[in-house]
């Protein structure tokens, strides 16, 4: 599951994001703890915990007392704004600027995602 792109604790807490935005987990639903988390995927808890934190101070996750870690209520809009903004800093607004780089009008550009990109 792991691999050397980034820090265990960020792909931790990458794929907790992933699973909330494809339902996989739900509001409120309650996640593995970090020991169990931990054993499961061979990680010493301590990088579980430090996934686990990071999700809380995001407010994917929170903490009930003596029971254990919930989806936050919010997380699953919260997190599509995320990555929507993400996805036009990231693809669409660099896109732009190679399209209008090389001469590409921009309706051209929305012209071909209509049809479908190159199919």
């Amino acid at each position: 599951m792991f691999d050397d792109r980034s820090p265990i604790y960020q792909q931790i807490a990458d794929k907790i994001k992933d699973d909330v935005l494809r339902g996989v987990l739900s509001p409120d639903d309650q996640v593995m703890s970090t020991n169990q988390y931990a054993a499961y995927y061979r990680i010493n808890p301590a990088t579980a915990a430090k996934g686990f934190q990071r999700l809380m101070e995001e407010g994917v996750l929170y903490k009930k007392r003596g029971i254990g870690m919930f989806v936050a209520p919010d997380a699953p809009e919260r997190l599509r704004t995320e990555r929507r903004e993400r996805f036009f800093a990231d693809v669409v607004d660099p896109m732009i600027a190679d399209a209008q780089a090389v001469g590409v009008p921009l309706a051209d550009i929305v012209r071909h995602i209509e049809k479908g990109g190159s199919r």
